[in-house]
């Protein structure tokens, strides 16, 4: 049987600079497939997608919302053509009953364990059109490592700078915050892997760089502590979702390779200003994700935030517009008062308004979201702060021996030591 895997292409944020990281998602499910699958993966965000390729089926990896106005018309070309199309991801799992308008089957769920049953219905002339395990996880030790050979890596690199492989070490988020769905996706229980799983997968990832994209690296510190202990020897350097923000875990990160952490910024408190100076003071870089147009800010507040960000010398800022996804507790308190400008799931990438904000108009939000990257930037911009973290790394890189650089024109990552470059 053969499958032709596909990333839909989406639209990037206004004003961050464009690149490209391998997607985790296909990975993933390719790891789920039985061998009798001979699978071919195009990532639309850096390929070309031939229509005209022989295929036995379709199936649309769909992570964001707003890769599925393009993954419907993918659908409707490989449809009209005769191949069935199949659909899965985090997207579809939020939009499924209007995902199935488009699809011949609908994967709703984890895919551990599963995928013979549909391959073989497939086979039999017998594909059903949804396969509906949401909220029925499969046991957390059948997550193997991701099949990251059906990417073409040489794409996945900005400026000779090769980007960082996906991996996670745990599945499910205790937490419960209010614009988020993972919840819904992925449920509220803390789900590690076996660590030993997780050290054979990151020892099989050439890249010495990593992106930990667990839903939180907060919800279990003795855990933690064990992973950080098993990761030190493989001197990795990763990013990671927050931290859990304690002493002993902070050290533990910074020594098992914690390059920076995404953390969110919500408010300009000293709970937030003493998180990143500790992040700081154990070496570990930090990107705020700060989150715009929630119904406690005022104009003045932005504009506030924006200054308080820079004052606490926040290393990098990605600012986005705050979007009622769908499951989303936001989601479900916005419907309720009528707040939603528009399911146009095209203009859901976090840097438009799509919703009525409580203390300003939609055009005075999206100028501010403007004002906010703008002023934050005006010293160098983004690529020049990112630059900076990269700088920090590769220090690190070279004084532990693991430093190597991308040769795009030779299509391979070699020791800088071994070369005789100094």
């Amino acid at each position: 049987m053969r499958m032709k895997l596909v990333y839909p292409r989406w639209a990037k944020l206004e004003r961050q600079t464009e690149f490209h990281l391998p997607p985790h998602g296909p990975v993933v499910f390719a790891a789920t497939l039985p061998d009798e699958v001979d699978v071919s993966f195009v990532d639309e965000n850096v390929q070309t997608l031939d229509f005209n390729e022989s295929t036995d089926l379709v199936a649309l990896s769909v992570m964001l919302t707003c890769q599925l106005p393009r993954a419907f018309e993918i659908a409707a070309e490989f449809r009209e053509r005769g191949i069935p199309v199949m659909f899965g991801g985090i997207a579809v799992m939020l939009h499924a009953e209007e995902v199935q308008q488009h699809a011949d089957c609908v994967f709703l769920g984890e895919t551990e364990g599963r995928m013979q049953t549909v391959v073989d219905d497939f086979n039999n002339g017998c594909l059903k059109k949804v396969y509906n395990f949401m909220h029925q996880h499969p046991p957390i030790e059948l997550v193997g490592t991701a099949r990251r050979e059906i990417l073409d890596r040489d794409l996945y690199n900005y400026r000779g700078v090769q980007m960082l492989d996906l991996v996670h070490t745990s599945r499910g988020c205790k937490f419960k915050c209010f614009p988020c769905c993972t919840g819904y996706l992925g449920g509220q229980q803390f789900r590690p892997r076996p660590i030993d799983q997780v050290i054979a997968e990151l020892e099989a990832i050439p890249n010495n760089r990593l992106f930990l994209v667990d839903n939180s690296m907060a919800q279990d510190k003795q855990w933690l502590l064990e992973l950080f202990e098993a990761m030190k020897p493989l001197k990795k350097k990763w990013v990671s979702h927050p931290l859990l923000d304690d002493d002993e875990v902070l050290k533990a990160a910074a020594d098992a390779g914690a390059w920076y952490v995404y953390q969110a910024v919500f408010n300009t408190s000293d709970v937030i200003r003493d998180r990143v100076k500790r992040l700081k003071d154990h070496g570990i870089g930090v990107e705020g994700t700060i989150l715009l147009g929630t119904d406690e800010q005022s104009e003045s507040d932005i504009r506030h935030l924006v200054d308080f960000l820079m004052e606490i010398e926040l290393d990098v800022a990605e600012f986005t517009i705050m979007t009622p996804f769908l499951k989303s507790p936001l989601r479900t308190q916005m419907e309720k008062e009528n707040r939603i400008l528009s399911n146009n799931w095209g203009d859901y990438t976090a840097d438009k308004v799509v919703f009525q904000p409580k203390q300003m108009t939609p055009d005075k939000l999206q100028e501010l979201f403007y004002y906010a990257w703008d002023t934050f930037n005006a010293d160098g911009g983004y690529q020049l702060k990112m630059g900076k973290l990269f700088k920090q790394v590769i220090t690190r890189e070279i004084e532990d021996g693991t430093y190597r650089r991308y040769d795009t024109k030779r299509r391979r990552r070699f020791n800088v030591k071994d070369a005789g470059v100094k």
